[in-house]
């Protein structure tokens, strides 16, 4: 299959959030095609597990960093470090996330642990690592995981929902700075997946994969299928949900500023029949 050049035997690709689920899912792929791969994660038993797991499927380099991705000082030191073994990677996956419940009127500690983490382990990321992988002039991917919720915004949980509509903004400013810079062979992606079986449904009390969702790995595979067409929304399907399904729903959303509808109309009493024929086209 082809792949995004950045992917390469020999080069190296470093993942936030590796310690489980999508992001040791991605760390697994990366180590099968060659790559020397970077795991980065809370200090932990999962970590070093996570690390022993990739290092046993292929002969390359693998290292894990515990890190606090939400510490700009503590994502340079990463930087320094992997720099210092063979300079900046070429692929960095910035996949680290929490969900940790919430409302709107949560308390602040809430607020900024999950922002720290979600949107902040973007921003401290990109401004750590970008530079580098587009002064080293060689291809490269910028893959930041994004969600659903942070376009469609549905009631509840706002907290999450804040970090990914901020972790969109973001990437796409990337994107959009990326290819108007000469001569930069460095993509951005926002990956989007859809309903995956990993550890943050498990602490939501979801002992088993539920029929509707994908595991960790296909979505992977997803992933990789679409960096190497080129696409910048990576926006997945899974068991339960269709592309075009996601398309209606998104541009349901986009519709309540366009038609004056009140806030999340999706969820209003008195557009419940008229989200319905919309989602039947």
């Amino acid at each position: 299959m082809p792949q995004h050049p950045a992917l390469s035997p020999g080069r190296s690709a470093l993942v936030t959030g590796a310690g489980s689920g999508i992001g040791l899912a991605a760390a697994k792929a990366f180590a099968g095609i060659g790559m020397n791969v970077w795991l980065v994660d809370l200090p932990g038993e999962a970590l070093e597990a996570a690390r022993a797991e990739v290092a046993a499927l292929a002969a390359v380099e693998v290292r894990a960093v515990p890190t606090d991705v939400g510490s700009r000082e503590a994502m340079e030191a990463l930087r320094d470090a992997v720099t210092a073994q063979g300079g900046p990677p070429a692929v960095l996956m910035l996949n680290a996330g929490i969900e940790a419940g919430g409302t709107l009127f949560s308390d602040l500690d809430l607020w900024h642990r999950i922002l720290d983490t979600n949107l902040w382990g973007v921003v401290n990321g990109i401004g750590g690592f970008v530079p580098g992988m587009i002064e080293a002039g060689r291809p490269g991917a910028v893959i930041v995981t994004g969600s659903k919720q942070g376009i469609t915004t549905p009631p509840g949980n706002t907290p999450y929902n804040v970090s990914k509509a901020g972790v969109k903004v973001v990437t796409e400013a990337l994107a959009h700075d990326l290819r108007g810079r000469d001569g930069c062979r460095v993509s951005a992606h926002l990956f989007i997946p859809g309903f995956v079986y990993t550890g943050l449904a498990k602490a939501r009390g979801v002992a088993e994969k539920p029929d509707g969702a994908w595991t960790p790995e296909e979505t992977v595979a997803f992933l990789l299928e679409r960096l190497a067409a080129g696409d910048f929304y990576i926006l997945c399907p899974d068991n339960e949900t269709t592309r075009a399904q996601d398309e209606r729903r998104i541009a349901w959303a986009a519709g309540d500023i366009i038609g004056n509808r009140p806030a999340l109309s999706r969820w209003h009493p008195d557009f419940a029949e008229a989200f319905r024929r919309h989602m039947e086209g």
